[in-house]
């Protein structure tokens, strides 16, 4: 029987957990691990029909990592923890020969840089570990390089432009709250946009392109060009690119607040002196706004994410939409998690399901559009997130 470990438990852990005890004949034996057992515990006691055993681990060092890996028997490790630690759980699963799998990329705890540099830099070491990395397997990224790869292989000869749309249309009731960890949501969000053209990157102000996007089951939004890191893997892998770009829909007052705050100071991750002590204006901020894993109960709406792309197929001009509306009250019902959770902890799961099958296999790190994509597909159908398609 294999041996899942899965490490991180917030809203998306939760997901993941629940997610891998329905198809638990294929991940076995499921562990759950985090710096606060407590949390763990938690979620565990939530699955009735498969057990789930629980361990304390600090993701921010390798070596308490290999320990626990050693110690648990891992087939495979779904790293849901924080991104500033991919690095250290890559490297402990490259010194146990342990297949890897995360949902976004590295992030530097005191640089908000977002870049697959660091971990494709590891892809020899995986090799020569024979064992495979899947990098970004969430839904952006994730779901969002499979939707073009599916684009690129049934519907393209090539995709000349890409729009990655992404909306939260969900309420949780609060003025100001972030749907995942504040502090990598609102470096995110207020960090300079970027998009590719012709071959370069161009770089913008936050926020300051927007468009407003009619997004089926939801409506009219208005939509900001930010940078998202599946951008910079689609760039190598999608033939023919000429553009693609990234935008998510904030309202207003989300925008104010955001303003606000950074005006003040609040999102800085550099420490200043407070009654001489030293803190980090984001981190303090974080203890202050409501834990993202409780808003669940309380969310109302729906999400839709999904891509545009536009090419040429038999030498005529084609361009479709596809993309997946998910209910944040229906996510809650089913695993205690709000859709925002629910759509990055079930690609997750996807991910590392195809890998224990070997459907998925390969030695080395990759990213999610490099596989063929139509076995994803269906597993999206099945597992919950089901998409559609539509020619424009």
């Amino acid at each position: 029987m294999k041996t899942t470990l899965i490490i991180g438990a917030g809203g998306v852990g939760r997901v993941v957990v629940h997610k891998c005890a329905m198809n638990s004949d294929i991940f076995g034996n499921i562990v759950l691990a985090s710096r606060t057992k407590s949390k763990c515990d938690e979620i565990a006691s939530e699955i009735e029909n498969v057990k789930i055993a629980t361990k304390s681990v600090d993701a921010d060092n390798t070596q308490n990592v290999i320990d626990l890996i050693n110690e648990v028997k891992a087939d495979i490790v779904i790293n849901v923890a924080l991104p500033y630690q991919d690095l250290t759980i890559m490297d402990a699963c490259i010194a146990t020969k342990t297949p890897y799998l995360d949902t976004a990329n590295y992030e530097h705890p005191d640089e908000a840089k977002f870049e697959y540099k660091l971990q494709w830099a590891r892809d020899e070491k995986f090799k020569e570990a024979g064992i495979m990395g899947l990098l970004g397997s969430g839904f952006d990224p994730g779901v969002t390089n499979v939707f073009c790869a599916y684009a690129q292989k049934h519907y393209f000869d090539e995709i000349h432009y890409i729009d990655i749309l992404d909306c939260n249309a969900g309420d949780h009731g609060y003025a100001f709250a972030t749907n995942f960890n504040p502090e990598i949501n609102l470096r995110e969000v207020s960090a300079n946009g970027r998009y590719w053209e012709d071959g370069k990157w161009i770089e913008t102000k936050p926020m300051e392109k927007m468009m407003v996007w009619d997004y089926p089951e939801v409506g009219e939004k208005d939509s900001y060009l930010l940078y998202h890191e599946e951008m910079e893997s689609l760039v190598k892998h999608i033939k023919g690119l000429k553009r693609i770009r990234f935008f998510m829909t904030f309202g207003q007052s989300y925008l104010t607040h955001m303003q606000c705050l950074q005006n003040v100071g609040m999102l800085g991750i550099e420490p200043v002196e407070h009654k001489g002590q030293k803190i980090v204006p984001m981190e303090f901020l974080k203890t202050l706004l409501p834990d993202p894993a409780s808003l669940g109960c309380r969310t109302k709406g729906k999400t839709n994410i999904g891509i545009v792309a536009e090419g040429v197929k038999d030498g005529v001009k084609k361009k479709i939409y596809i993309y997946q509306v998910s209910d944040h009250e229906k996510c809650f019902a089913e695993v205690k998690s709000q859709a925002v959770s629910y759509t990055t902890g079930v690609p997750a799961m996807i991910g590392a399901k195809l890998m224990l099958e070997e459907k998925w296999s390969g030695k080395g790190v990759f990213n999610m559009e490099q596989f063929d994509p139509d076995m994803f597909m269906e597993e999206l159908n099945k597992q919950g997130l089901p998409w559609q398609i539509k020619e424009l």
